[in-house]
């Protein structure tokens, strides 16, 4: 079994799992609201340097080279992006959520890390297997990684429309039609849709979903951690949009580290 620890900074609380033992990380609670990631990061490892993005409910995953590329040619102050992929050691990858899943990877044999945020737009458009792949390009194989996904809403309050939970099944299921996308989720075991007493509407679990889509990339159950909160029920500690409707994010970082050769 994963197990999951709180640590206290400074009488705040923010919380780690096992899986990535590893490396330095977080996932940060409300208390740390409103604190950016380069102060976060002096919490995990303060030689290291932070990156973040500007979130789009997309599935494009940088590098922090890519991030400083993109900054010089633009005027933008962040990238536009959902993803981060480190490419040398003591870069600390950070992503903000409030219910959406925070994710975070790290790979034993090479120490690159990334920090995904995965909302069911972004699950839909696979971020996670995306970064995966980019992270195989780097060099990573698949049963080197570990996974942690950080707290976001439970499926079991998360309501959603069927069409949502369709469009989110086609990345796992074959079919083209939804109202079978949909039954055929349902009847998944351990089955990421619950029912809902609403007309047309259906509780999704967006990080099952996610645990599907590694699965089904052939990484094993022993390597993916799903933290066992939810933001929507655990509002001494999450901020949730759901809940609040308010602009407010916890954050989540993971800093790559030099694993020295056998």
């Amino acid at each position: 079994m994963h197990t999951w620890h709180w640590h206290n900074w400074e009488g705040l609380p923010y919380l780690t799992c096992n899986l990535l033992e590893l490396w330095p990380h977080g996932f940060f609670t409300q208390q740390f609201w409103p604190r950016p990631p380069h102060e976060l990061t002096k919490v995990l490892q303060p030689e290291a340097l932070a990156y973040r993005l500007k979130q789009v409910h997309g599935n494009t995953v940088l590098t922090p080279q890519e991030v400083d590329k993109h900054l010089q040619n633009s005027d933008d102050e962040l990238a536009l992006a959902d993803g981060l992929i480190s490419e040398q050691p003591l870069q600390a990858v950070w992503v903000a959520s409030a219910d959406c899943t925070p994710v975070l990877i790290g790979d034993v044999k090479i120490g690159q890390v990334a920090a995904l945020h995965a909302g069911w737009r972004g699950t839909a458009a696979k971020i996670v297997p995306q970064a995966i792949q980019k992270m195989q390009s780097q060099g990573s194989k698949l049963e080197d990684l570990r996974i942690a996904m950080g707290p976001a809403i439970a499926g079991e309050v998360y309501q959603v429309s069927a069409e949502v939970a369709a469009e989110i099944g086609t990345t796992i299921i074959p079919h083209h039609e939804p109202e079978k996308i949909v039954n055929t989720l349902h009847d998944l075991p351990n089955s990421p849709l619950l029912a809902d007493p609403e007309p047309g509407k259906v509780r999704l679990d967006v990080r099952r979903v996610n645990a599907i889509q590694l699965a089904q990339l052939g990484i094993s159950k022993e390597q993916i951690a799903i933290a066992p909160y939810c933001t929507y029920q655990t509002p001494e500690h999450f901020f949730s949009y759901r809940r609040e409707k308010e602009k407010k994010v916890q954050w989540s970082g993971i800093v790559s580290v030099l694993i020295p050769a056998p």
